[in-house]
């Protein structure tokens, strides 16, 4: 059977997500994709060809890629991972005809270093502390590796809490003086107990309350495309729950690994961490 393509009358995401919209004109494009940015942290957006058969399965590495149709093409949305050095890339296109890849160049992007003071107890952690850490990561680590075989309806985000947005994605950590991984997210500097609204539809894999990341909250929107709200005082939602765009998932702390109250805002896409204001309207 043909996979489906956008903009459907009505999908499903997963057996639990059925929503309808309205067909999007060819103009919508730029509502609907994000914006290109092939450089690690980025976006890829690769043409593989007319749209006239079954969508092919893209893999980046070990990791399928989200595939759409825009104008009449499909189209690969490849999120590339922060970790990649910049040079050429590809991926792996298979169709009913074989298989064959597909190049692209990744461009190199400085991210700026970043000081920051916290808790000694979440850098240098205790013997219990470290055992948690590990005792979640599994859990974690299965919630990010979600795949629905429906794709998102669009891949515009809404501001998922009212406040200034930091450039902090990307950003190597140091804390107390020690150095971390690059930061995978985008920091919003929302007060204590404001609202944290879905970015867009969705449904809930994974809500907990992680050693790093405190309340936490992850929403799958279809094709390894999630985005993940981190440090709540409170959550909302339970795993399972669709939500639409706009439904609060809870509200604004700081829990977890957190200089503050603010929210940590991530997007992933085939396994990689991206950077949000490529998705966010009005981003960059």
């Amino acid at each position: 059977m043909p996979r489906p393509r956008l903009p459907p009358a009505c999908v499903a995401l997963g057996a639990a997500l059925a929503l309808c919209a309205l067909a999007l004109p060819p103009a919508a494009r730029a509502g609907r994709l994000p914006i290109a940015l092939a450089v690690p942290g980025g976006v890829a957006l690769l043409d593989l060809g007319p749209a006239t058969d079954r969508a092919p399965t893209v893999l980046s590495a070990t990791h399928r890629v989200l595939v759409l149709e825009d104008a009449g093409r499909w189209i690969a949305v490849v999120g590339i991972a922060l970790a990649t050095p910049p040079g050429r890339a590809a991926v792996s296109v298979r169709t009913g005809d074989g298989e064959h890849t597909v190049g692209y160049e990744v461009g190199a992007r400085d991210y700026p270093t970043q000081a920051l003071k916290v808790a000694p107890k979440h850098v240098d952690l205790a013997p219990r502390d470290l055992a948690r850490y590990e005792k979640e990561k599994p859990r974690l680590a299965a919630a990010l590796a979600t795949w629905s075989e429906v794709p998102p309806m669009t891949l515009e985000l809404r501001a998922p809490a009212q406040g200034p947005r930091s450039s902090s994605f990307g950003s190597r950590r140091v804390f107390n003086g020690q150095g971390r991984n690059p930061h995978t997210g985008m920091d919003i500097a929302a007060a204590e107990g404001e609202q944290v609204s879905a970015a867009a539809a969705g449904r809930v894999v994974d809500t907990g309350d992680y050693f790093f990341n405190g309340r936490t909250v992850i929403v799958d929107h279809g094709e390894g495309y999630l985005t993940l709200y981190c440090h709540l005082s409170r959550i909302d939602v339970k795993p399972g729950q669709v939500v639409t765009a706009a439904t609060r998932l809870g509200l604004v702390g700081a829990t977890g690994r957190a200089t503050g109250p603010h929210l940590h805002f991530s997007v992933m896409l085939n396994h990689a961490w991206v950077d949000p204001d490529l998705f966010l309207a009005g981003g960059r």
